[in-house]
């Protein structure tokens, strides 16, 4: 399964391009992903105020597509119309009619399994899952990075502490990530949801994140 940015894995796509210069792109995709990660640890908070049970919606999922990829793409926000193709992969998306219908079931898990799961293995399954749908024209990569998290997050009961987050560490070096999606979808096709690779990651980066928060905290690195 391949992400659409970083390294030789795109998709490609019939979407209409809102910002030709690869800089002011750069720079703007920059900025929507700030935006994005405030958008998920607005909801952590928003749902711990309210105290009531958290339930993964459709609605959630196309509002973080929605900050990603605002001002970059007409479909920001919109599942995609048409197939996608990604370059660099072996997988080939569902046919876009069957979208909708994929990510409902792929909620529907989460939110089914939400007390007898493990965090991680959630939030794994969130990653992979989105993925292997690739329901958007672009920014498939980042918002199953930014729901996984918001899954995980809202599993553990608060926004996690730390300024190397996962999504961050996924995003500096994603040949792993790439390669532990790779290893669920060979899994699924034998009929098999297997992510475990992927939650071994998930698990290294997290203690990271939080090694990060007691190195800031003792002022001293841990060996």
């Amino acid at each position: 399964m391949a992400d659409e940015e970083g390294g030789d894995r795109k998709s490609r796509a019939a979407s209409p391009v809102l910002i030709t210069d690869p800089d002011e792109r750069a720079r703007k995709e920059a900025a929507n992903g700030l935006a994005q990660y405030d958008a998920v640890v607005s909801l952590v908070e928003q749902h711990r105020d309210e105290k009531r049970p958290f339930k993964l919606r459709l609605s959630t999922i196309l509002a973080l597509h929605r900050v990603a990829l605002e001002g970059i793409s007409s479909f920001a926000g919109n599942f995609r119309p048409s197939t996608v193709e990604i370059l660099g992969s072996k997988h080939e998306p569902i046919p876009a009619h069957l979208v909708p219908e994929h990510v409902e079931e792929m909620c529907d898990y989460v939110n089914d399994n939400w007390q007898a799961a493990a965090p991680l293995h959630l939030a794994a399954y969130m990653m992979w899952r989105l993925n292997w749908i690739h329901p958007f024209d672009d920014g498939n990569g980042r918002t199953s990075r930014a729901v996984s998290y918001l899954v995980l997050c809202m599993r553990l009961g608060y926004p996690l502490p730390g300024t190397n987050t996962i999504p961050e560490q996924i995003a500096a070096n994603k040949n792993p990530y790439y390669d532990a999606l790779e290893l669920a979808d060979a899994a699924w096709k034998n009929g098999q949801i297997d992510v475990s690779a992927l939650e071994k990651l998930l698990g290294d980066y997290l203690s990271a994140q939080l090694v990060g928060v007691v190195e800031q905290a003792t002022g001293s690195p841990i060996r």
